[in-house]
């Protein structure tokens, strides 16, 4: 991780940070000193909680981010417990495969109340508390390739990153100088949950061999680029989409052009 970065007296909110690549957001702020906060609607065993390298443990705040009573509510009581909200990082997101043919608006609602509206309703939060601080804060947003490109199967979900990326953007005109807003893009991701969503071992390995780097990205590789973001080493940039994605994958007509041998 990125040791020379300290975030010795800071504080962080995490959104969905109990698992997967929220939980490794929530440990590299813990191991850079920070103190740090976690957010989700269930909440998880204790020994389940990130913890750090020193044996810090996260705070759980429990909320149901799609509610704007509760979202605001998660940032305040996270602000109260922790002193300030120097950080937020809107993590928590995702959607299970649909047709769009077939998406119930139900279905529709949740996934954009999930992935759009409920990170606005923590920066709005977030924005609030930062506003009113001396030393401003950042607000880093967790964005997805499936936003800057088709996304078949997944369609809602993509254009609900899409628009958080926009929403970044406007953000950060609208609270600078005092609030920095910016998103991470992030590419083919391996978590615990990789090899249910591609189909096996087997699959993980196919479609990493498809990224140029050679391999899927990490919760770590994400964490490190919010750490970034976060820093004083980032204290000109804002309104930002950083694309992590190890070279995306190779174009469908080179795969066709493979495909029949030439």
């Amino acid at each position: 991780m990125l040791d020379f970065i300290d975030f010795t007296g800071k504080t962080v909110l995490v959104t969905g940070g109990t698992r997967g690549v929220g939980r490794g957001i929530a440990r590299a702020f813990l191991d850079a000193g920070a103190g740090v906060a976690v957010c989700g609607r269930h909440e998880p065993d204790p020994e389940e909680l990130p913890r750090s390298k020193h044996s810090t443990t996260a705070l759980f705040v429990r909320a149901d981010l799609r509610d704007p009573e509760q979202a605001a509510a998660a940032v305040d009581t996270a602000a109260a417990e922790l002193g300030s909200i120097d950080v937020l990082v809107n993590n928590a997101g995702g959607s299970p495969p649909r047709a769009a043919a077939e998406s119930s608006p139900r279905f529709v609602s949740a996934v954009v109340e999930l992935n759009l509206l409920a990170p606005f309703w923590c920066a709005q939060a977030a924005n609030a508390i930062m506003q009113r601080q001396s030393q401003g804060g950042s607000i880093v947003n967790i964005g997805s390739v499936s936003g800057q490109r088709q996304s078949p199967g997944t369609a809602i979900y993509g254009a609900a990153k899409a628009g958080l990326s926009n929403l970044t953007k406007s953000l950060a005109v609208e609270w600078a100088p005092k609030v920095r807003v910016n998103c991470v893009v992030a590419g083919l991701l391996g978590t615990e949950a990789a090899e249910e969503h591609y189909g096996g071992a087997e699959r993980i390995r196919a479609v990493a061999a498809s990224v140029p780097l050679g391999r899927l990205g990490t919760p770590a590789d994400v964490a490190a680029m919010c750490l970034f973001l976060a820093s004083p080493f980032a204290g000109y940039v804002t309104g930002a989409d950083f694309v992590l994605h190890g070279g995306d994958g190779r174009p469908a007509f080179m795969l066709a052009v493979e495909g029949d041998g030439k």
